[in-house]
């Protein structure tokens, strides 16, 4: 870690150099550690350490962009005379909307000094556990377990400066057989509260649950969703909640009005930057303070997500999501390519347990997680992907047999309203940059298009 004394004065030194008229920097910094194993033996721990700098140069209304990780002198005057350089080339940006003053960003704690300090022996010890357990049992156990600390900073001409440190720790694993796999995941701020060992043994079961599958016809199945199915429902339908998507026509919130009923009363959908269940970030990539969005509110049409720039085309205010021009460990999650988009997306709890939601069905399937999902028409939320790692048919409200994995295609607006029951209890796993906090679902109709074969 630089700490906070350090960026500041590292970002003061790129303001100093800059010779644009306005100019921004943001900071990334990681440090990331990682055991990974397979075939029931940790094979690997790797360390990684990263920071860059990214510099936008204003000219009028052009924007450029400059980039680097060397954080000499010499690295950050040459970005900056690049971002100026590219500035310079870029057409005039009528809906360029400035860069923003400074607003009060309160802080919010997501450090935990246990897993900033997590070693490779205290990740090693309870992989160990689920590598001997699945050993016993006849299971091939692999998976990834990650500890890592972030840190993040925003600074412009105009005398904006916002940090923030960070945590994260997350664990994805598989457990496999001949004919069979299962898959467990979680993620936290705090590393204790990622359950290593009960994550293993949940997917050593699923895998040993799930062996010699039987085909079944494609159809319409009521479904019982582990909350990471649930969790891709959630992120797609957050994900296209951004103002952008929703000004181009590309989301399930276009054409729709605020307040319209689109899904069961049951369902609620936000984004919320400051919660601490989540991986909380106080401030967006304008170093605007985040603020809670409900995107769902118990079935109704809530509000999309805006960053100052699709804020202002829509004659609203910034909610803090905006992303960064460039980033460098996302490439793909950046502003031009994205627009605003929700980073901290949950699904808000009900009543029910796995066990009621299954005890309730008559004839259906239990799904722990789709896989390889892709939108078919996104105005309506139309996805397609597969089930995998542990697909099972309810049989008069009991498990009994496994089912091969079947292909779907399936509005996700319209599944969220036929949800009969949520589950009381909510599960975080990280995807990528974000957290995706989501409970279990009872969906009365869910579409099945193709079998697979295996």
């Amino acid at each position: 870690m630089l700490g906070e004394k350090a960026i500041r004065e590292m970002l003061g030194r790129v303001l100093a150099l800059s010779r644009a008229e306005e100019t921004e920097v943001l900071f990334f910094g990681l440090e990331e550690r990682l055991t990974r194993f397979a075939n029931n033996t940790i094979h690997q721990n790797v360390a990684a350490a990263d920071a860059a700098v990214v510099v936008r140069a204003v000219v009028g209304r052009r924007a450029g962009i400059g980039v680097t990780n060397d954080l000499s002198d010499a690295g950050l005057e040459r970005a900056a005379e690049e971002a100026l350089a590219a500035a310079r080339l870029q057409p005039e940006d009528p809906h360029f909307p400035g860069l923003p003053e400074p607003v009060p960003v309160e802080p919010a704690l997501a450090f935990d000094e246990r897993t900033a300090a997590y070693t490779p022996e205290d990740r090693a010890r309870p992989v160990a556990v689920v590598c001997r357990r699945a050993q016993e049992v006849g299971v091939s156990a692999s998976g990834a377990f990650r500890t890592a600390v972030h840190e993040f900073a925003v600074a412009n001409s105009r005398g904006l400066f916002v940090y923030h440190p960070t945590t994260i720790a997350d664990l994805t694993t598989v457990a496999m057989t001949e004919t069979s796999a299962g898959y467990a995941a979680g993620a936290s701020w705090r590393v204790e509260e990622v359950d290593v060992i009960g994550l293993g043994e949940r997917a050593i079961g699923k895998a040993l649950r799930g062996q010699n599958p039987r085909p079944l016809e494609p159809g319409v199945y009521t479904v019982v969703l582990e909350p990471s199915a649930v969790g891709d429902i959630v992120d797609f339908i957050a994900g296209m909640a951004g103002g952008m998507a929703v000004a181009e026509g590309r989301s399930w919130m276009t054409g729709r009005e605020p307040g319209e009923v689109v899904a069961s009363p049951k369902i609620s959908i936000w984004d919320d930057g400051r919660d601490p269940a989540g991986w909380p970030m106080p401030f967006d990539f304008e170093g605007m303070p985040r603020q809670r969005v409900d995107i769902i509110r118990e079935g109704r049409v809530g509000s999309p997500v805006y960053d100052r720039r699709w804020a202002a085309l829509a004659g609203r205010t910034t909610t803090g999501h905006a992303l960064p021009p460039v980033n460098p460990f996302s490439p793909w999650l950046t502003a031009a390519s994205a627009g605003p988009l929700p980073l901290h997306p949950t699904m808000g709890p009900g009543e029910h347990t796995l066990e009621e939601m299954i005890a309730s069905t008559d004839y259906g399937l239990y799904v722990t997680r789709f896989h390889y999902t892709r939108v078919v028409h996104p105005r309506e939320a139309v996805i397609t992907g597969m089930t995998r790692d542990g697909t099972f048919l309810i049989e008069h409200g009991e498990l009994t047999v496994p089912v091969r994995n079947l292909r779907f295609t399936q509005s996700y607006v319209e599944a969220l309203a036929k949800v009969e029951m949520v589950g009381r209890e909510v599960h975080c796993e990280r995807p990528d940059f974000t957290i995706v906090r989501a409970p279990a679902l009872k969906i009365a109709e869910f579409r099945f298009t193709g079998a697979t074969e295996f």
